[in-house]
């Protein structure tokens, strides 16, 4: 029987080397210039500091920029408030990945409510969908594109 998974997924290592991106930018550019402005990476963790709120909007930009670059969808970005401390502002840029429970019951439901031959079943953070023609899971992934959703959406595992 055909199938396919929705997954919300980011890969790792091209946020490695737009976060490396970032940094260089920041070390050359003028308006960075003697602040100690940087980005740190703990697994699905950013860390951005500098001297200012407004420098940490600026960064947040840049570091937005590079991940569109490399191809991860910004949608998955969970930026905090910035903290200031004494001399510096903090702000942490958390990488979201997988579909909360709350998502895959909303996906299970926008499927069911479609009224495909289809059946969609939650497997941990991530949805399987399953039916007998092809093209009923091509119409489910349609629907899916169609609607807006908190998180990015990948269509993997399509199996015949």
């Amino acid at each position: 029987m055909p199938s396919f998974d929705v997954v919300s997924e980011v890969d790792m290592h091209e946020v490695a080397n737009a976060v490396d991106q970032a940094n260089r930018e920041v070390g050359t550019r003028f308006d960075f210039k003697g602040t100690d402005s940087s980005y740190a990476r703990d697994d699905a963790v950013v860390n951005m500091t500098s001297q200012s709120d407004f420098q940490l909007e600026q960064m947040l930009d840049i570091l937005q920029t590079k991940l569109a670059r490399r191809g991860v969808d910004i949608a998955c970005l969970k930026v905090d408030e910035p903290e200031l401390v004494g001399k510096t502002a903090r702000q942490k840029v958390t990488i979201r990945q997988g579909l909360d429970s709350d998502l895959c019951r909303e996906i299970v439901k926008q499927v069911k409510a479609s009224k495909l031959k289809v059946q969609a079943a939650i497997q941990g953070d991530r949805v399987r969908v399953t039916g007998k023609k092809r093209d009923d899971l091509q119409q489910v992934i349609t629907l899916l594109r169609g609607e807006s959703h908190e998180m990015p959406l990948q269509y993997t595992n399509f199996r015949d």
